[in-house]
């Protein structure tokens, strides 16, 4: 693989983990990786080499005491983002989890267990990469996360805030760019509505030089019948997402 490489962090709750499953109407997998587009590196249970990206991508990434997923993660975007990503600019990634089902805003802060360990592994990215002559040429994060503060009504200023200190804290560790997923619909019976969050999400991306939003595909979804209950996705949608994210992302990049 070429040594010129853009790092990437993972980070967000359960549709960035990946909860992607097929069924006989949706049997849509995850694409097959494009040799070279992306390799994960495993800053918890294996830092010592990278590993061709796969899904379900970060499924060894649990850490007790930090971000720790246990077994839920069955396929993701990641895979998609990395080909598109690919195509777009020729330069591999490598991939980072970091994301924790069902986390909230306010799990996210500073000296939190779960932005603590994003950190480290991070960290323990760099060291890798630098030690072994790999050139990094960006370090971003790409970010889906929101539903779980829509499910406990969080007022979208308090996102805002929330969201824009746990941006700074990844800044300050070397991140240059956060890149925004969007979230979609609530699809269950209860009253929940995720459109104050959403809102706050386009004007943190309006608003903030470090953030870029690449994907508001999830909010079709729902319309589409893609969503398989009522927070999660079957893989053709995160497919989808995925690759919108990668184009919008590599878009970007070129000009940078």
């Amino acid at each position: 693989m070429d040594k010129t490489v853009d790092l990437f962090m993972f980070m967000g709750q359960s549709n960035m983990a990946g909860r992607g499953i097929v069924t006989e109407k949706y049997p849509e997998k995850a694409p097959s990786l494009t040799k070279d587009a992306g390799y994960e590196f495993r800053a918890v249970s294996a830092p010592n080499q990278l590993y061709p990206i796969s899904e379900p991508f970060g499924h060894n990434e649990n850490r007790n005491n930090g971000i720790d997923d246990k077994n839920l993660k069955t396929g993701s975007m990641v895979t998609a983002f990395a080909n598109a990503y690919y195509k777009n600019t020729g330069i591999p990634i490598i991939g980072i989890s970091a994301s924790k089902g069902g986390s909230t805003i306010c799990q996210w802060q500073p000296n939190s267990a779960f932005l603590n360990d994003a950190i480290s592994r991070l960290e323990t990215a760099i060291l890798f990469l630098n030690t072994n002559h790999y050139n990094i040429r960006h370090k971003f994060m790409l970010w889906c996360q929101g539903e779980s503060d829509g499910d406990h009504f969080t007022p979208a200023a308090i996102y805002k805030e929330k969201f824009n200190q746990m941006l700074n804290e990844m800044l300050h560790a070397g991140i240059e760019k956060c890149f925004l997923i969007r979230i979609g619909h609530y699809n269950g019976s209860g009253t929940q509505d995720y459109s104050e969050i959403r809102e706050a999400q386009d004007t943190i991306a309006q608003t903030n030089k470090n953030v870029i939003m690449v994907s508001t595909a999830f909010l079709q979804m729902k319309e589409r019948g893609l969503m398989k209950d009522s927070f999660h996705y079957y893989q053709q949608a995160y497919n989808e997402v995925g690759t919108e994210a990668g184009i919008n992302t590599a878009l970007y990049t070129v000009n940078l």
